[in-house]
């Protein structure tokens, strides 16, 4: 074999090798996930989330995303964000736990929607006991079409769940996470994900992006160039605030001495 096709052949290899290694670097032990208003997607984590098993029962499942590209997140995993149930009123997901550990909920969420904060604000309450969420508002949060994670470690043991040191009974095996309706629209949820583990174990979203101080400054130009090179049509209208009293008052003086004589003539009469 040729140097250069053996270079080639290491280089192939190291990058396979290389790829498995990132992806490996989460050891994730998934417990349950579920592509909430859409179908199965294994994501670039390999964490494979069933199809949404509200589909025709509760809510109502919506993939009006897909004519967004979500922020914060490749390509792989666009559909996460993309779709969604919401409902009218508060409803949840019953999530199976059967061993005692620790555990890390990760909540999926993209405002697709609405274009300004206090539109869509909801808790979510975990086990019927924890508010794990108080006044989501995922406008407010990151913007529109931006994907938003809230990270939710609790602990399981001798059948409680175990939340900010707080505790509240496993029935059944389960353990339920809900959606409260709030004062603001209706609330939703585009994903879930339960991992066993600590919050360093799971992976997280990267930063939020940011618009580039060069897009500020040259749209501040433009808006200074447009004020500049403005030009109004017809005259230039004075102040008002600026004309001299004297000029104003002048008409009322002529106008009361020219009702002086009028009112003696009638007086006479």
């Amino acid at each position: 074999m040729c140097p250069l096709k053996w270079s080639l052949h290491v280089f192939l290899l190291c990058t396979v090798i290389l790829s498995s290694c990132v992806l490996d670097s989460f050891c994730l032990e998934v417990i349950y996930a579920v592509n909430a208003g859409g179908e199965a997607h294994i994501d670039s984590y390999r964490i494979r989330y069933a199809r949404d098993p509200l589909m025709g029962k509760v809510g109502t499942a919506s993939d009006y995303g897909k004519q967004l590209l979500i922020g914060r997140i490749n390509s792989a995993d666009q559909i996460l964000y993309q779709t969604e149930r919401y409902h009218h009123s508060t409803f949840g997901y019953d999530i199976p736990i059967n061993e005692d550990g620790e555990y890390i909920m990760v909540l999926k969420f993209c405002e697709v929607y609405f274009n300004s904060p206090n539109m869509k604000v909801f808790d979510v309450v975990l086990n019927g006991d924890h508010t794990v969420v108080t006044d989501l508002d995922i406008f407010e949060r990151v913007g529109r079409g931006i994907a938003h994670d809230e990270y939710i470690p609790f602990k399981v043991q001798d059948g409680k769940l175990i939340y900010n040191d707080e505790e509240s009974d496993i029935l059944a095996g389960k353990i339920r996470v809900e959606f409260i309706k709030g004062y603001r629209d209706n609330p939703k949820i585009n994903a879930i994900a339960v991992i066993r583990g600590r919050i360093e174990d799971v992976p997280q979203l990267g930063p939020i992006p940011q618009e580039p101080e060069e897009y500020h400054n040259i749209q501040d130009d433009e808006e200074e160039s447009t004020v500049r090179n403005r030009h109004t049509s017809g005259p230039r209208t004075p102040d008002p605030y600026s004309i001299d009293d004297s000029s104003v008052m002048l008409p009322v003086f002529i106008a009361i001495g020219a009702f002086i004589p009028l009112l003696f003539c009638l007086c006479r009469l």
